[in-house]
């Protein structure tokens, strides 16, 4: 082999990763390949810088939340021990509706009048995963354009990911960031009339229901443990031809409300029509939910409300943790799919196969 073509195999070789060659004796240095360096997560400085209202350090913060990586997280649960003190100070409050009644398109509406007034507003979206990939639309921020651009306003999609409830994993801590950020009313709004409504009821104070003028086909579609649930019933889309129907729908879920146990106690929820398109009876929702905090405020059952959710989340989380650590023991998931299988064959009794799951030998 002449000289040149030992140059060209060098050359060669090199570039397809730097393997060493002494075909004439020489040694040859090893080329290094350039390794993007993951970046240190500094807490004290993020921290800084999400308090003091950076939007971009606030996603920043909300992506840390959300990751599933081990360093992430100790990182996140850091800055959210050092975010604490500046948490609380929000209205929390949770909105869902039947399909069709246009939440996204109240809550754009609802958060631009509380902009205007001067209050910084941080929405929710909770967005359904698919079953199948697990993906999500995450397309509130599209559906809520004019919000979304308004300086006083947050707007974070989550998915879902297949949490039970519908509600995202992390969704309190998101609102907790949101809070030390200097948000003062934070919107959660749920995937839509179901398990969701619980869930979110247990870390807001105020929930709101969406419902649509014409109450026969709305009524039977919701749930008597929905309606017990809800602080505010809203007649929407109340506008044009719907205005009279509307009216008559407030009546009638007025009349329901009062033979129902309500659900904050010393509070009689109500119902009031609002029509997003002209831009009407917002105004009377926020003084209706200002009346509400003055009164919980008196009654001190608004502290009292979210120590018992603050209880709830800790007893949610140990429940999270012990699934979590179960499953993650060698031979467990197989285990538990061949104990399916013969419960599902009519072989073994759930006693009797959870007996064996959790059996000192296992």
């Amino acid at each position: 082999m002449t000289s040149n073509n030992k140059d060209e195999e060098e050359t060669a070789l090199n570039v397809m990763g730097g393997i060493k060659s002494s075909h004439d004796g020489i040694k040859r240095t090893k080329r290094r390949r350039f390794v993007k360096k993951k970046e240190t997560v500094q807490i004290d400085s993020l921290y800084e810088r999400v308090i003091s209202g950076s939007m971009l350090d606030l996603a920043r913060a909300i992506t840390l939340i959300e990751s599933t990586r081990r360093e992430d997280q100790t990182h996140a649960q850091a800055l959210l021990q050092k975010a604490l003190p500046h948490t609380g100070k929000s209205i929390r409050i949770g909105i869902s509706g039947v399909p069709g009644a246009g939440k996204s398109t109240f809550i754009e509406t609802f958060g631009l009048m509380l902009c205007e007034l001067g209050y910084k507003v941080a929405v929710l979206a909770i967005d359904p995963s698919s079953s199948v990939t697990g993906g999500s639309i995450l397309g509130d921020k599209t559906r809520m354009e004019n919000l979304s651009s308004h300086p006083n306003a947050y707007i974070r999609p989550s998915p879902t990911s297949g949490t039970l409830g519908g509600v995202h994993r992390k969704t309190r801590e998101t609102m907790l960031l949101c809070e030390a950020a200097g948000y003062d009313v934070i919107l959660v709004e749920t995937v839509g009339v179901g398990q969701s409504e619980t869930a979110v009821r247990n870390m807001v104070d105020f929930f709101m229901l969406l419902a649509l003028t014409g109450a026969g086909d709305d009524l039977q579609g919701m749930k008597k443990g929905i309606m017990e649930i809800t602080d505010l019933i809203i007649v929407h889309k109340a506008d044009g031809d719907n205005m009279r129907l509307a009216k008559r729908t407030v009546r009638e879920y007025k009349q329901i409300l009062h033979f129902l146990q309500p659900a904050t106690p010393g509070w009689e929820a109500t119902a009031v029509p609002v029509s997003s398109l002209e831009k009407t009876g917002h105004d009377k929702v926020w003084e209706i939910i200002t009346e509400f905090k003055s009164k919980m405020e008196k009654s001190n059952y608004w502290q009292e409300r979210r120590q018992e959710q603050t209880k709830s989340w800790f007893h949610d989380t140990i429940h999270d943790y012990l699934v979590e650590h179960f499953f993650s023991k060698k031979g467990k998931k197989e285990q538990v799919s061949e104990l399916e299988q013969k419960i599902g064959e009519g072989k073994l009794t759930i006693a009797s196969a959870l007996e064996q799951l959790f059996s000192k030998n296992n």
